[in-house]
């Protein structure tokens, strides 16, 4: 280390319950939600991310001398690739109709969350050379214990762009995806969002938004003590309907929907629509220090474009009232576009084991990575934004 002291170790926890709630959330910071404990530890409190659900937790963890957290990182040993939202698949069925063992895999990310952020959580009250050095330690400390596991690789998802570089200096491949994001540009309310729209698609966003509201729909945002265990049961149902009907894997337990309301409440904003006072849908949203994060959507009830009303639009105008720059409403959907969600690119850093694998996996990605940027530049140019004179 720069002042001579002995080299950084970083230990590996089976549980984030090995780390006091405040050392960890203050590594974390005020802008990353997700990977705050209470987010963590509801996730698995309630076995939604588990040893039995394929995620064994194998965070990372760095103290002084005097066993204070200096820094840490979520990571986990899967057993599969469900709930990620960076595909691999192809890439272990390949792997494994070689010869080889894909799984287990290590993961540094926040099981089922899609949301870009920090993953070598630093305190940012340390000085800035003992934080890089910290920020290289543990990026360099996965590595290594990947190679003790004998694990096929590594992945690291939806880190910051800085982080993303950072893991390429430690010979990770790297990867681009793309989402979409709606930006506040200073809006004083939704009509003043529209006006800057092509007259097409604010027609458009007026008649969905018309549909709904014929049908006498009220919309609440709950968030804090306003949230009941009623509410949640209401929500669970709708997250249950949701993943029934499209095929979809049930990652979130009933359990963790009250943890998270208990542990992170002031974070939330559950949107709810109900029909005569009865809840008929609900979006759940987690707000960060400027921006509003769409997580999971359902509903009981088939409306026309409730789906977009509950989940864009009302997002947008939450992020409007309260000044908040961003709405990210999950992964996916170039659909968004047309309604205002410009395409972002996310970043992914990938540890290979095996050379050969490795190689086949770079060109890859290279290749993918020169048809994201073609679609990324169409997409934007098919902005409904009307275009500055």
């Amino acid at each position: 280390m720069p002042d001579g002291r002995e080299p950084t170790t970083v230990n590996v926890l089976g549980s984030i319950h090995e780390v006091e709630a405040a050392a960890w959330d203050a590594c974390v910071g005020a802008d990353n939600p997700f990977c705050a404990w209470g987010f963590l530890s509801a996730l698995e409190d309630s076995g939604s991310a588990s040893d039995a659900s394929g995620w064994l937790a194998r965070h990372l963890a760095v103290r002084d001398e005097a066993g204070e957290l200096m820094s840490c990182a979520p990571l986990y040993l899967k057993s599969h690739s469900y709930g990620e939202y960076v595909f691999d698949w192809g890439w272990a069925d390949a792997f494994e109709r070689a010869g080889g063992r894909y799984y287990p895999k290590l993961q540094c990310a926040v099981p089922f969350t899609p949301v870009t952020g920090r993953r070598l959580l630093v305190r940012n009250d340390l000085p800035i050379a003992l934080q890089d050095e910290l920020t290289d330690a543990m990026a360099q400390a996965m590595v290594t214990l990947g190679e003790r596991l004998g694990v096929s690789s590594l992945h690291v998802t939806f880190p910051t762009e800085s982080e993303w570089r950072r893991f390429g200096e430690h010979g990770l491949l790297t990867r681009l995806g793309q989402q979409f994001h709606w930006e506040n540009r200073g809006y004083a309310d939704f009509d003043g969002f529209l006006a800057e729209l092509t007259s097409r698609k604010r027609k458009a966003i007026r008649k969905e938004r018309a549909s709904v509201a014929a049908h006498g729909l009220d919309f609440r945002w709950l968030t804090g003590s306003d949230l009941s265990e009623a509410h949640w049961d209401a929500f669970y149902r709708f997250y249950r309907d949701t993943t029934d009907k499209k095929w979809g894997q049930n990652y979130l337990h009933r359990d963790f929907f009250s943890l998270l309301g208990e542990r992170m409440g002031e974070h939330v904003v559950l949107v709810m629509a109900e029909d005569s006072g009865r809840p008929v849908a609900g979006a759940l949203n987690i707000r960060g220090a400027d921006t509003l994060y769409g997580r999971n959507w359902g509903c009981n009830k088939d409306f026309k474009f409730l789906h977009f009303e509950a989940c864009y639009y009302q997002a947008i105008e939450y992020a409007i009232q309260h000044g908040l720059k961003w709405v990210e409403a999950g992964a996916q959907g170039p659909h968004k576009v047309q309604r205002g969600y410009l395409p972002r690119t996310t970043y992914s850093a990938h540890w290979i084991a095996d050379p050969g694998f490795r190689n086949a996996i770079e060109h890859f990605i290279d290749d993918e990575r020169r048809s994201i940027e073609e679609d990324m530049q169409y997409l934007a140019e098919g902005s409904p934004f009307r275009k500055a004179d």
